[in-house]
């Protein structure tokens, strides 16, 4: 411990750069030191209640000025302790006194990474924790003023021009507003971040940026952040040729246990009451979005950003567009349903199928020499009521809005995603040339030079990851052959155990029922466990293909998991939707498998059973996700912190680096959209079975972004904040489910549902559908059953299809092939007639392009000649210092040689 003090930097009182101002960079949070000119931003100001207060809270240096970056953290067993002593004592016996041991790996890896980050520009200080049995010890790293400005450029940081109040206007607020209807879902939120004119950063330009005179707070938290950890993840602890680089390795080999940026204090308000503007950041968020309470307020997207960056800014922007948009499809869906249910007692097919007594005697629905019984279709009186509810007129009406719902919320996403990249100034966001992963750095066999920059670089050969995929490839192929065996599985229970319920009195009315809803369940719990060990074995998988960069390691793992989830979800419903009681034969003449009779349809139809197999693997799914996501992090919390605490003193307060060292390492957004995406493809390609599916989704994301929220603020560490344009490779996903889902959509309503059947009977037969369930039953072929029973078939005497299943299979085709032109006609005129950007955001993108431009000529050319003498602005502008900008800007003046920018109050 001696040797890493030698190493690490004391804490040191910096004489000039430093302010006390409340300005936490310029995305501050306090609009009335955003707008003070930077002539009056002075270094001597005296420190805000808002600075004292994340003081007291630990997130600065012994100094008080100096904010700490990072924080890395390393344990050690304590020397005296008996694992220790046992640990010595065997290698003591063992002889091995040549080779170090792990634990002096990790200490010289440490000594030197440490040391390198200091060579690097980083200021360090030490803080200890012993518990009796180990100690811990924190590194606080702080970046200094030329390293931020050294990597700000590297990076292509943004930097503020001008600042003005942050618009936060809808649409649906704006509707309430024109009907004079009280916005309940509004709410002020306090410290709103603003709006800036900004572009490339350059420190020889660095009089022309807000507040450049205020070092400390020139530079956001969440900028300092990304700096260094690149500086961490680039930082050589070994030998280069060995690719012993970066933090991450170091975690993976155990020299650290974990590498954080801070939480801005504590989420819980102070004891005593503060004004709302003297809270941190984190207290806002919680206060005003994770809390429970604020289920129905609109989500402070801004804020969000502004803490955690524009990645997950973004997804929660997307989740709760795409929770607006389920309010329209959930109600549509309900009133589809309840049409449904008051309409019930019209459906002449349903009262026939009630008052037929014993008129129609149905032949066994299994062999009647293990014990099936002959059974009267008015036993399946409920069942046909029920039927009745998913399949009518109005479930091929929802089908087809679900299409242009999909269609249309794909479109308006995109308009909404161009607003919030042009808002957050991520808009013309393309990501540079990225660095290898330390894992592929670590396990790569060889050096080469990269062709772009020129440097070596760790290289894996492109055509053994060829042949790596391609055996990842059979072993997807396996894992979705698995998923068909347990869906085999499951067809084979359903078999076996309703053939005990239909030789039972008692259970034979509802054995169907029965069968399905219990393989439903065995099915869930099935999807559940193969999805878990399925993700294990894709992580495997793609870490061994060796991706050189991290995009290329999360698209290939994306896709390999959705594809077996897809597969995996949603093979049973196709089964039951497309096959279910297609292949079953007629008496006499039954298909068989492993000796069972095929499976038929159950009494009610195979819509109901769709369903039914909808509802419980989606609200069960929907059930089990939300439980873990309120029950697993809190006993990970719970197990960190007493694995953290064990041995220390009760009444001492732990400090900002210990409590969220306490916490849970964040694992990401890829199950959150992963989840939401599953469930998107559940309310779109099987809609037309089960129209209430939207309104559980809605109640379903309700939840969802409050536990999601809760989760970010209270439970995980912070993460170091990503910029991102959009949701990336989860829209192209989406589009293909949307299309999808219109074929689907369609041969539900052409093979599966009765709507075809009624409606080309009422043009043949009769209208009003009379006599209609006895021309849907067949007679069963002479001599082929013990006594002559009825089966549910277009088929005559003989047991051949009758004409009119001949008329009704063009029909149904005529139907999929009309259905599917006209929607997807319709969604491509919505494509067009939607612009992904709107013409207004395209016209003030450019005239903020030129305004700003006017604001970075030099103050005596713009005095001199005045707007009028800049000339036309120059959309091919200047590559060396090319500038977007943000929000709304009108015109520009000048005023005592300062330039200022007026805005008007329009929306984004």
């Amino acid at each position: 411990m001696n040797a890493m003090n030698s190493i690490l930097s004391k804490a040191k009182t910096e004489k000039n750069g430093l302010a006390g101002i409340a300005l936490d960079s310029y995305g501050s949070t306090d609009d009335s030191v955003a707008f003070v000119h930077k002539d009056s931003l002075s270094e001597n100001h005296p420190p805000s209640p808002g600075d004292l207060h994340a003081a007291e809270q630990g997130i600065y240096f012994r100094d008080g000025r100096r904010r700490i970056d990072f924080v890395l953290v390393f344990e050690e067993e304590d020397p005296g302790s008996k694992k220790s002593k046992r640990k010595k004592k065997k290698a003591a016996e063992s002889g091995e006194v040549k080779e170090k041991s792990p634990e002096e790996k990790n200490d010289q890896y440490r000594k030197k990474f440490l040391n390198n980050l200091r060579k690097a520009g980083c200021e360090m200080e030490e803080e200890i924790s012993s518990t009796g049995k180990k100690t811990i010890t924190y590194i606080k790293v702080f970046a200094s003023w030329d390293v931020l400005c050294y990597y700000a450029e590297e990076l292509n940081f943004r930097a503020p021009l001008q600042a003005h109040p942050n618009p936060s206007e809808n649409w649906s607020a704006k509707l309430l507003e024109s009907l004079h209807i009280p916005n309940m879902m509004d709410q002020e939120v306090p410290n709103k971040p603003l709006d800036y004119y900004t572009c490339v950063f350059k420190k020889s330009k660095l009089d022309k940026f807000l507040g450049s005179e205020n070092r400390d707070t020139f530079f956001s938290n969440t900028q300092r952040h990304r700096i260094v950890y690149e500086i961490l993840a680039t930082t050589p602890y070994g030998k280069r040729k060995r690719a012993e680089i970066g933090i991450d390795r170091l975690i993976d080999e155990g020299a650290f246990q974990a590498a954080y940026p801070l939480h801005d204090g504590s989420w819980n308000k102070p004891s005593h009451s503060i004004p709302a503007e003297q809270l941190n950041r984190r207290q806002v968020l919680y206060d005003y979005w994770a809390r429970w309470g604020c289920w129905y307020k609109y989500q402070p997207l801004d804020h969000i950003r502004e803490y955690f960056g524009e990645k997950i800014g973004i997804y929660f922007a997307w989740l709760g567009l795409y929770t607006a948009n389920l309010i329209p499809a959930a109600g549509v869906g309900l009133l589809v349903f309840l049409y449904g249910v008051v309409t019930m007692g019209t459906n002449v097919p349903a009262r026939e199928v009630c008052n037929s007594g014993g008129d129609f005697v149905m032949c066994p629905l299994c062999d009647e020499n293990i014990g099936c019984a002959y059974w009267n279709l008015s036993d399946t009186c409920t069942q046909a009521k029920i039927a009745y509810l998913f399949d009518h007129p109005g479930t091929v009406f929802f089908a087809i809005f679900m299409s242009f719902w999909a269609v249309t919320f794909l479109e308006y996403w995109k308009r909404k995603n161009a607003s919030l990249a042009h808002h957050w100034d991520v808009m013309d966001f393309e990501e540079e040339e990225e660095r290898p992963r330390p894992a592929f750095s670590a396990m790569a066999p060889s050096m080469e030079k990269n062709p772009v920059t020129g440097i070596k670089e760790p290289h894996f050969p492109d055509e053994d990851r060829f042949k790596r995929m391609m055996a990842g490839s059979v072993i997807i192929i396996f894992m979705m052959v698995m998923v068909l065996i347990f869906v085999l599985g499951v067809i084979m229970y359903r078999v076996l155990i309703s053939i005990p319920l239909f030789q039972s009195v008692m259970f034979r009315a509802q054995a169907s029922n029965i069968a399905n809803m219990s393989g439903a369940c065995v099915n869930l719990i099935l999807i559940m466990a193969s999805g878990i060990v399925y993700q294990k074995i894709a992580e495997k998988l793609t870490e061994w293909e060796m991706h050189r960069t991290q995009t290329e390691h999360e698209d290939s793992y994306t896709f390999k998991v959705f594809i077996f989830q897809f597969v995996n979800f949603y093979s049973s419903i196709f089964y039951i939707a497309f096959f279910k009681g297609r292949f079953v034969g007629y008496p006499g003449h039954y298909n068989r498998f492993f000796g069972l009779r095929n499976e038929a349809c159950g009494q009610g139809g195979c819509l109901v059973e769709l369903a039914q197999q909808l509802a419980v693997i989606m609200i069960g799914k929907q059930v089990i996700n939300n439980a873990q996501e309120i029950i697993v992090p809190k006993i990970k919390n719970y197990l960190q912190r007493r694995e953290v605490t064990k041995g220390m003193e009760k009444s001492a307060e732990p400090a900002r680096w210990e409590e969220d060292y306490q916490l849970i390492e964040n694992e990401g957004l890829f199950e959150e959209y992963l989840e939401m995406v599953i469930q998107f493809g559940f309310i779109t390609i099987f809609v037309a079975a089960f129209p209430l599916a939207p309104l559980f989704a809605l109640l379903n994301n309700w939840v969802e972004i409050r536990l999601d929220a809760h989760k970010y603020v209270c439970e995980v560490r912070r993460s170091v904040s990503e910029r991102a344009q959009d949701i990336g490779v989860w829209f192209n996903i989406l589009d293909a489910l949307v299309q999808l889902a219109v074929i689907s959509n369609a041969f539900i309503i052409a093979v599966t549902s009765e709507f075809l059947p009624r409606l080309l009977y009422k043009y043949e037969k009769n209208w009003n559908l009379d006599g209609y369930v006895n021309f849907t039953l067949a007679y069963s072929p002479p001599g082929a059953m013990s006594q002559e029973c009825r089966y549910k078939e277009f088929r005559d005497r003989d047991g051949s299809f009758s004409l009119f299943y001949w008329r009704l299979l063009a029909i149904r085709l005529g139907f999929v092939i009309l259905f599917e032109h006209v929607v997807f006609f319709i969604s491509r005129l919505i494509d067009i007639m939607v612009p992904d950007i709107p013409e207004s955001l395209e016209i003030k993108i450019k005239r903020e392009r030129y305004l700003a431009k006017q604001a970075l000529q030099d103050q005596e050319h713009i005095m001199a000649g005045g707007l009028a003498g800049v000339g036309e602005e120059d959309e091919g502008g200047d590559d060396d210092f090319a500038v977007t900008t943000q929000g709304r800007k009108a015109a520009t003046r000048t005023d005592a040689g300062n330039v200022y920018l007026s805005v008007p109050t329009a929306d984004v």
